[in-house]
């Protein structure tokens, strides 16, 4: 088979963050069993995203299946561990935290408020420029923000720094690529999800089984379950708050995506009370 200059670029930038996540301690690289798009085909894409690509949507025709399939394919761990029903709660799971991360509905919205993920490829009235200047070893450019982008709404010079240097693209200085380029986008996303960033355990580990709390962790309730993940993802303003509208309208997109991929939702839905890390 031959290859295109593109298919090459792609594969060596894959290839060295497999390498890149080997020595920050992930899990080691194996091929995954059955391919992603085997889980979830275009039209189960099409039928969880009703509404992305509307003119309402400022994210309209930017965030792709073609995308989100070969940027899985650099990650080759994601949806590809344990069982069956291990795998697709992985995958709808991510898939809900990127969508309320992006959403676009609202509680009386066509097709219900969970219909609307994908909507935003970026954030809208950023509160600040999320330029920790205390960070050295990732330090902010001059002129440069660092709002939230693409699915997971990347945030924070000591995201965009590490990511970049990840996935093969300058985040310091060019933050804006991830709202401008759906592939980049996508492996952002897919990248916060399987990096461990101590002491937070990865997204991924979390939903496969194979996070184990420390001593803090059981004193702060940090227990296995999609709200751990949502933990992960923005503890500090979301958990330890029982009753929050925004765990809430997270559990319910992953709700909506589990019914969708016929699997349960396993324990702990949300993080009402954990202390965050």
């Amino acid at each position: 088979m031959a290859f295109s200059l593109s298919s090459c670029v792609v594969f060596i930038f894959c290839f060295n963050l497999m390498f890149y996540h080997s020595h920050l301690g992930a899990e080691a690289y194996f091929p995954p069993i059955t391919p992603i798009s085997y889980l979830i085909t275009k039209n189960l894409f099409d039928s969880i995203f009703l509404h992305k690509d509307d003119t309402a949507c400022p994210a309209k025709n930017f965030y792709t299946y073609e995308s989100f399939i070969q940027a899985s394919k650099c990650f080759p761990r994601f949806g590809s561990v344990g069982s069956l029903s291990t795998r697709k709660r992985e995958i709808a799971a991510f898939l809900a935290q990127i969508s309320h991360e992006t959403t676009g509905g609202w509680a009386t919205a066509p097709d219900g408020p969970y219909a609307w993920g994908l909507c935003f490829k970026e954030e809208v009235n950023p509160q600040s420029e999320y330029c920790d200047s205390t960070n050295k070893e990732w330090p902010c450019y001059p002129g440069k923000t660092y709002k939230g982008r693409g699915p997971i709404q990347l945030s924070w010079n000591y995201n965009y720094g590490p990511a970049g240097k990840a996935l093969g693209f300058d985040g310091l200085r060019n933050p804006d690529i991830v709202s401008n380029n759906s592939l980049i986008a996508f492996k952002t996303a897919l990248w916060f999800w399987m990096t461990e960033q101590k002491p937070k355990p990865s997204c991924h580990n979390v939903m496969i089984g194979n996070y184990v709390p420390s001593e803090a962790d059981i004193e702060a309730n940090r227990t296995v379950g999609f709200g751990l993940v949502t933990n992960i993802i923005n503890g500090g303003l979301e958990c330890g708050i029982p009753h929050g509208s925004s765990v809430n309208d997270r559990i319910g997109y992953f709700q909506r995506y589990a019914t969708l991929f016929n699997v349960d939702t396993g324990p702990n839905l949300d993080c009402a009370y954990q202390k965050s890390f």
